[in-house]
């Protein structure tokens, strides 16, 4: 038991001092991550207006070829006027010569919406690009800036994770979940010692019994203020 004692408070120093290695990166990380959100979301913003300008040209361009079709028809339904045999043939027509310069209308104004939205889909577009640049360009800085902080504790941080590793093998797996959960929940402060008579998490006075059992080392004690694992003073200072 002194031993899974002693693991627990050997992977709990080992995750101060990677914790330590993450704070000297400071918000550089998150800043990192919500510049490439930022990017990816005006990029996806971009691409859509995009997408809808090459929708634009291809609706354009199908309905100048129907402009170009109804024409086309509208010159022979004109040319056979002048050789129709009744007027019911005459109004047959007519009606498709009106009804051809009606969508042919219809086909222009839409062609002219469409441009007139394209027009400025590429405004808009031009007004993004310098901020994509620009949040780029920030993004660069701060990449490189990390790249830097991560480099010159690369060897360190790498040696920490290999001992965590090793210490991490010999813990029984419900020991590491409980490990981990309080972890979590006390802000990276799993398991705490007791130093004058006090839980170093939440500096509460230990009871005397309680502090007796813990000299024993036969089991696992849990601070009954603050949940933290509790380990006494000496159990840090051993070499088994």
């Amino acid at each position: 038991m002194q031993h899974k004692l002693k693991l627990l408070y050997q992977l709990q120093e080992i995750d101060n001092q990677l914790d330590h290695l993450e704070e000297l990166r400071g918000d550089l990380p998150l800043n990192v991550q919500a510049l490439v959100t930022q990017i990816t979301n005006l990029e996806k913003v971009i691409k859509e207006k995009e997408d809808e300008q090459e929708a634009s040209v291809t609706k354009r361009g199908k309905n100048e070829e129907e402009i170009e079709r109804l024409t086309e028809n509208q010159k022979k339904f004109k040319a056979q006027l002048y050789s129709v045999r009744n007027n019911k043939e005459y109004d047959a027509l007519t009606k498709e010569i009106d009804r051809s310069d009606e969508i042919i209308r219809k086909h222009h104004a839409e062609n002219d919406s469409l441009a007139d939205s394209s027009k400025k889909l590429s405004f808009e577009i031009e007004e993004i690009a310098p901020q994509l640049a620009e949040l780029k360009k920030e993004l660069k800085e701060k990449e490189d800036d990390l790249s830097i902080i991560v480099k010159s504790n690369e060897k360190e941080e790498a040696k920490y994770l290999e001992e965590r590793s090793k210490i991490e093998s010999q813990i029984k797996k419900g020991d590491y979940a409980a490990y981990l959960r309080i972890r979590k929940a006390k802000k990276g402060l799993a398991v705490a010692t007791v130093i004058r008579s006090a839980c170093s998490g939440c500096h509460k006075i230990i009871p005397s019994q309680k502090q007796i059992e813990l000299r024993k080392k036969d089991k696992i004690h849990y601070c009954e203020y603050c949940g933290r694992i509790l380990v006494s003073a000496e159990i840090g200072e051993t070499n088994e």
